[in-house]
């Protein structure tokens, strides 16, 4: 594909599909912040909770985009959602945030879950990068310490999934009900991974940049299968494995982001190391994981495909993790990848009558029925950072 096409392509879909769908449907003015559910017929449940990580990740997509594109709304939707964690979602009592609140922004849950916090340090990392606003880094430096200080597992390294409120030990670790309830998993350090190198890169801080650099040689010794190159999904505290389920669209993210920040940290050794093994994880996915189609496959097991369905977050993800692969490597096949991901993005994931992308569709190439277009899980942040990551790399 011709780069200027596809780069034309990318910023059309980011600004004329993506940012204006949450512009124009999401915003709750009633209630404030921003409507918690929106099924897939457009039906808005105006009393649904609503989650911190939907609330962060709507601050860092419009963060980011008016970083690109310095537009007035996009700045005022990043205001908002900042405005609103700020305001609902922050523990005044023992810092950090509330996992959910309900739709007049009441804590409905309050335990302290690392993946959530670790998206508000992401988000507020990026609102200061693109407004210079010295509240959002402090507020992202304090849930730093604060994780450091209670999530933090000094004994066998890494990070405990979740806390209670008070930040004590609790027994409820699972992010969602398709979860183990472990101890540790590679989703939430991946995205600790991703929210410190985004601090790191505004706030020089030598303990955040031994966290990371830490975290980074975690995800290599422990996370990433050394046979496969595939990320594991869930341990107990010792990194005891506890499932062998693989995540083709967590590998081809993790594989871009772990680059990311081992550059971000500045250790050429490490660097080094990491390129190999993000090199090692495309290959697997591209092996392994890519239909016909050029579609990638939601799940697998050692036995073969578990999942055949086509999730939107992961082919946002292969997009760019194809193309890092080619950047890391020059094999042509990578470029080819990432530009076919593109392809079926537009091809079967794009809503074209209501806005927005579906879920995911099934092996048929259909939309999956009953997945909302809004939720908790259901963010604009994995599509518009596709975008967005796409249009850098393409200009370099």
């Amino acid at each position: 594909m011709d780069t200027h096409h596809w780069m034309e392509q990318l910023q059309l879909e980011l600004q004329d599909n993506i940012l204006p769908f949450w512009l124009d449907h999401t915003i709750d003015a009633k209630h404030g912040g921003f409507i918690g559910f929106i099924d897939q017929q457009m039906k808005t449940e105006k009393q649904a909770d609503k989650g911190l990580v939907l609330n962060a990740r709507i601050l860092w997509t419009f963060a980011s985009a008016y970083r690109l594109f310095p537009t007035a709304k996009y700045l005022e939707m990043a205001q908002r959602a900042c405005d609103y964690l700020v305001e609902h979602f922050l523990d005044r009592v023992y810092g950090g945030l509330y996992w959910m609140v309900d739709y007049e922004g009441r804590p409905a849950q309050d335990k302290k879950q690392v993946y959530g916090q670790a998206f508000v340090i992401y988000a507020l990392a990026e609102y200061y990068r693109a407004t210079s606003n010295k509240e959002a880094l402090d507020l992202a430096a304090d849930i730093y310490r604060l994780l450091e200080k209670h999530s933090y597992d000094p004994v066998h390294k890494g990070y405990i999934e979740a806390l209670s409120r008070d930040w004590k030990q609790t027994g409820d670790f699972s992010l969602s009900n398709k979860d183990l309830n472990e101890k540790k998993s590679m989703n939430t350090h991946l995205h600790v991974l991703e929210a410190y190198t985004n601090l790191y890169r505004v706030w020089k801080s030598p303990e955040l940049q031994h966290s990371l650099s830490e975290l980074i040689e975690v995800t290599l010794d422990h996370i990433i299968d050394p046979h496969g190159a595939h990320f594991w999904l869930f341990f107990d505290e010792a990194w005891q494995v506890k499932s062998r389920h693989i995540s083709y669209g967590h590998d081809i993210e993790g594989s871009w982001l772990l680059v990311e920040a081992a550059e971000v940290v500045g250790d050429s050794a490490l660097l080094q190391r990491v390129k190999e093994t993000a090199a090692a994880m495309a290959e697997a996915v591209y092996n392994e994981g890519v239909d016909k189609d050029g579609g990638i496959w939601n799940e697998a097991d050692p036995s073969g495909l578990t999942d055949t369905n086509k999730d939107w977050w992961p082919q946002a993800e292969a997009m760019v993790g194809f193309y890092n692969a080619y950047q890391l490597t020059g094999d042509e096949r990578y470029r080819t990848a990432s530009a076919n991901s593109w392809k079926f993005i537009q091809t079967y994931l794009i809503d074209r009558e209501r806005g927005e992308w579906f879920w995911g569709v099934d092996q048929g190439g259909l939309p999956l029925p009953g997945e909302p277009k809004v939720s908790p899980w259901k963010c604009p942040y994995h599509n518009s950072r596709a975008c967005l990551e796409m249009l850098e790399r393409l200009q370099r």
